[in-house]
C-alpha cells in the first residue's frame, strides 16, 4: 500500500492548509495537487482549501454563495483583466517616457552643435584678429613692399579694436567650452536615462502579468502634471 493512502485525510488537509496560510502553496500548486490521485483531486477542490487561497491572495474581497474555488476563479479572472489593464498603462507610460527622454536628446544635440558652431566661429575670428595683429607689428619693422601692402591691407580691413575683441573672443571661448561640458554631461545622463527607461520597457513587455500599480510618488508625479496641463489649458 502507498504511503499516500496510509495518510487519513483529516492529515492531508492540514498538510494542503498548512502550506497555503504559509503562502508557500499556490492555486497553481493545489491544481498540480488534485491530478496526482482521485483522492487527491477530491480533497484539492474542497471549499475549506480554496477559501484559505482566497484569504491569502484576495484579503480585501468580500464573501459570495457561490463555491469557493468557482469564486477564486472569478477573482483571479478579474485580478488578471486588471494587471492587463495596468501593464498597458505602465506600458504607455514607460513609452511616453521613452519619447521624452529621445526629445530632450534631440535639444541637447541641437544646443551642443549651436555651441560648436559658436565656438568655431570664435576660434575662426580670434585667429583673424592675431594675424592682424601680428600684422600691426610687423609693419613697424622693414619688409618687402608685396609683404608690407598684404599685412597693411589686413590691418585697415580689421574694423574693430583688436585687443578688446581678443579678450572678449576669449572670454567666449572659456564659456563655450564651459556649455559644452555642461551639455556632454546632460547628454550622458539623459543617454542613460533613455536607456535604463528602454530596458524597463522591455522588462515590461516581457512580464505582462507583473503588477505595475504606480507608486505613491508616481501618482503625486502625474497629478502634478495634469494640474499643470489644466492651469494651462485654463490660461489658453
Amino acid at each position: 500500500m502507498s504511503w499516500k493512502n496510509e495518510l487519513p485525510d483529516e492529515l492531508w488537509r492540514k498538510i494542503l492548509e498548512i502550506g497555503i496560510k504559509a503562502s508557500n502553496f499556490t492555486f497553481k500548486d493545489l491544481c498540480c495537487v488534485s491530478i496526482c490521485s482521485r483522492r487527491l483531486h477530491r480533497l484539492s477542490n474542497e471549499d475549506l482549501l480554496w477559501s484559505h487561497l482566497i484569504s491569502v491572495d484576495f484579503p480585501n474581497q468580500t464573501s459570495s454563495s457561490s463555491s469557493a474555488k468557482s469564486l477564486y476563479k472569478i477573482r483571479f479572472e478579474r485580478e488578471k483583466e486588471r494587471k492587463l489593464w495596468a501593464h498597458k498603462r505602465a506600458v504607455l507610460r514607460k513609452e511616453s517616457q521613452v519619447s521624452e527622454h529621445l526629445r530632450k536628446l534631440r535639444e541637447i544635440e541641437v544646443r551642443l552643435r549651436e555651441e560648436r558652431n559658436k565656438l568655431n566661429s570664435a576660434l575662426l575670428e580670434l585667429s583673424n584678429l592675431h594675424k592682424v595683429s601680428q600684422a600691426s607689428v610687423a609693419l613697424n619693422v622693414w619688409q618687402p613692399e608685396v609683404v608690407r601692402g598684404r599685412q597693411k591691407q589686413m590691418v585697415e580691413q580689421c574694423v574693430v579694436p583688436v585687443e578688446s575683441r581678443v579678450h572678449a573672443l576669449d572670454m567666449e571661448v572659456k564659456l563655450c567650452n564651459q556649455q559644452l561640458q555642461v551639455f556632454d554631461k546632460a547628454y550622458r545622463d539623459e543617454k542613460r536615462r533613455l536607456d535604463t527607461a528602454k530596458e524597463e520597457l522591455k522588462s515590461m513587455k516581457y512580464h505582462p502579468l507583473r503588477d505595475y500599480t504606480l507608486s505613491s510618488t508616481e501618482n503625486q508625479e502625474n497629478r502634478k502634471k495634469r494640474k499643470k496641463l489644466k492651469n494651462m489649458h485654463q490660461l489658453s
